[in-house]
């Protein structure tokens, strides 16, 4: 079992819970979703009836289904407006899901709807490594092959794995950091440095897995005792006025060019915030173990999106190491499983 030198024998259960909160999240929007779970159960094994899972299971796979649709909408915007606009816009609809699982508390509404939180410093820059992390997401969607940006953008876990230690004082073992190494070679693989298809743009998608790690793992520094969907609803607002910053400094807003331009950002926002409210659904049905690993079938729907929509299908380069990715990520929520079951429950608001 994983102890921690600042946790002496007298620590309470209580005060332990207070340091911790969930487990976080795999890459872009999604990582907002699981961020605003609650479980369903305190023992990570607890009996679920099927129809519960197959419920959590069709949802996750609506909500990933839903997100890459809004990363083709940004791809095809992507040539009229500048990323920070598009990430103002996306950050604006991004606000309405926060807000509706907020309301939909019913221990929030007991307390007197408490809007306080401590820790504005985390907030401010949890919220800028988020607006960072669009910022290079987006600008990927529009200078690699859809599949290529949506594949590298899965190293998330990896830098969650890594940034735990410095940040949270967390002690990994052996086999997350073999994952570790396992995914940054697929991450390698897939970049293909030193080759001709090498490109700086290749960085894009990684720069941007590691902004939405930096949030994920600032959220498990807030006290637990603030709502998560609170937490995510601030973060997401400073987020929107660091892509509003961004845009005033480096170029000037673009104005909508057409009612089909129009109807794509509403598509774009649509599809967005739906999507983060069924994985929601999902992560809140069930333990998050079960519905995780589902998640890396973003890479298969990138794939046959790209191919759709784009004419695009990098198997080359996507493969083997895309292969090493998923594998690295699964294997981070299998140990994670294991762990759950030796160590004291975290606390999860559940992730924002």
């Amino acid at each position: 079992m994983r102890t921690h030198a600042r946790d002496g024998p007298g620590t309470s259960r209580k005060s332990f819970a207070r340091r911790r909160t969930s487990r976080l999240p795999l890459r872009t929007e999604r990582s907002y979703a699981r961020s605003m779970t609650l479980p369903r159960s305190s023992s990570p094994d607890a009996p679920l009836p099927t129809e519960t899972v197959l419920k959590a299971i069709a949802s996750i796979m609506a909500g990933i289904l839903l997100l890459d649709m809004m990363a083709v909408f940004i791809r095809m915007l992507s040539d009229t407006y500048p990323a920070t606009q598009l990430s103002v816009l996306r950050n604006l609809f991004g606000l309405i899901p926060s807000v509706l699982v907020l309301l939909s508390l019913r221990d929030w509404h007991a307390r007197g709807r408490p809007l306080r939180v401590r820790q504005w410093p985390i907030i401010i820059i949890r919220g800028l490594s988020v607006t960072m992390a669009q910022l290079f997401f987006y600008l990927a969607l529009a200078r690699l092959e859809f599949a290529t940006a949506s594949t590298l953008a899965f190293a998330g876990p990896l830098f969650v794995t890594v940034l735990s230690v410095p940040v949270l004082g967390e002690r990994v073992g052996p086999w997350r950091w073999a994952a570790v190494l396992i995914g940054f070679a697929g991450v390698i693989l897939v970049m293909r440095p030193g080759s001709d298809a090498f490109t700086l743009a290749a960085l894009l998608p990684v720069g941007a897995a590691a902004g939405y790690a930096i949030s994920s793992v600032l959220v498990r520094r807030i006290d637990t005792d603030v709502p998560t969907p609170l937490v995510n609803l601030y973060s997401t607002f400073v987020a929107m006025l660091g892509a509003g910053a961004l845009l005033t400094i480096m170029e000037s807003p673009v104005a909508f060019q057409s009612t089909e331009d129009v109807a794509l950002i509403a598509a774009m926002g649509i599809s967005g915030g739906t999507g983060v409210l069924f994985l929601i659904m999902a992560y809140r049905l069930v333990q998050p173990s079960i519905v995780a690993p589902f998640e890396y079938s973003g890479i298969l729907i990138s794939f046959v999106l790209g191919w759709i929509f784009f004419n695009e299908a990098p198997f080359g380069r996507l493969f083997p190491g895309a292969l090493l990715i998923i594998g690295a990520g699964l294997l981070i929520v299998w140990r994670e499983r294991r762990m759950a079951g030796v160590r004291p429950p975290l606390a999860r608001g559940r992730k924002q």
